[in-house]
């Protein structure tokens, strides 16, 4: 077993690897950070990968996917339509507990869709997401477990309806 800070150094390598891969639209890449049933030691021959150590993923409203044929499926479909992307992570907390670890970020993303004519790039568009993602130590290094993103709510400067969510402004005290 290694050192601790070691570990967090290693499962902070991973996660930047990860990002980097899908800036990069490495789709083998992406593919070869995520657990697979050889990582977990399984026969492959007796049980279906699909479904072996399930992997995780939830992208910003989008239902959660499981195992690795929707997992990847899903990634493949976003880098085909994103002609760019970038993220920026910020408030990386990493914890590491024996073979698990968390690593909570926010990912402060920066995209483009497909250009218009006569441009070089589409329209960039901001967005601000909160993210979790787990690890598993395998003979290979640390490999993606689950992937939860979520967007964060942008505060509006009259305080109308950006701030409601489901017609409930949050700053409505529901019990006054």
């Amino acid at each position: 077993m290694s050192a601790p800070h070691t570990d967090v150094e290693q499962v902070e390598a991973a996660n930047t690897a990860f990002y980097e891969a899908l800036e990069r639209g490495d789709f083998e890449e992406v593919s070869s950070l995520w657990l697979t049933p050889a990582d977990l030691g399984v026969d492959e021959t007796y049980h279906d990968p699909a479904d072996t150590g399930v992997i995780s993923c939830v992208h910003p409203g989008w239902p959660v996917l499981t195992g690795r044929g929707e997992v990847l499926r899903s990634y493949a479909l976003i880098m085909a339509n994103t002609d760019y992307i970038q993220f920026f992570l910020t408030d990386v907390h990493v914890s590491v507990t024996g073979d698990t670890a968390l690593v909570t970020c926010t990912e402060n993303i920066l995209s483009g869709g497909p250009a218009q004519e006569g441009a070089e790039l589409g329209p960039l568009v901001g967005q601000l997401v909160v993210a979790t993602n787990v690890f598993r130590r395998t003979p290979s290094g640390w490999k993606l477990w689950s992937h939860h993103a979520s967007p964060v709510l942008a505060e509006s400067d009259d305080g109308d309806e950006d701030d409601q969510v489901n017609g409930v402004n949050p700053d409505d005290d529901p019990l006054a």
